[in-house]
């Protein structure tokens, strides 16, 4: 249940992180406002919304690294359990039963048998 749990927020913690990402402009984003161009004002200002971007995606990413080593360890917990061989119960098997001896060939045909 848990490492279902941890799971699904990791998985949701990804796509939230590769939005975010997309969504943040870059360090060269602003040479459009220096012409005069009004792409510097965001909904968070013209410098809060790096600021508030970077820290939402800070946060995250060390939220998927929490989910990502839990997720390690709990895996690893459960895999030290038995491996397939020790799995497979060990049944006794009765041995084999010996071929029974030939029968001695006479040397010479129609001689009787002389046991080695």
């Amino acid at each position: 249940m848990l490492k279902e749990l941890l799971l699904v927020v990791h998985v949701l913690v990804a796509i939230t992180i590769v939005g975010l990402v997309l969504l943040q402009q870059g360090k060269g984003a602003d040479i459009g406002a220096a012409f005069g161009s009004g792409a510097s004002q965001t909904l968070f200002g013209a410098r809060g919304s790096a600021t508030f971007m970077s820290r939402v995606t800070a946060v995250l990413a060390t939220i998927f690294f929490i989910t990502s080593l839990s997720l390690t360890v709990i895996d690893a917990r459960q895999s030290q359990t038995k491996s397939v061989t020790q799995e497979v119960p060990a049944t006794s098997v009765p041995p084999a039963p010996a071929p029974a001896p030939a029968p001695a060939k006479p040397a010479v045909p129609g001689a009787p048998a002389v046991p080695n």
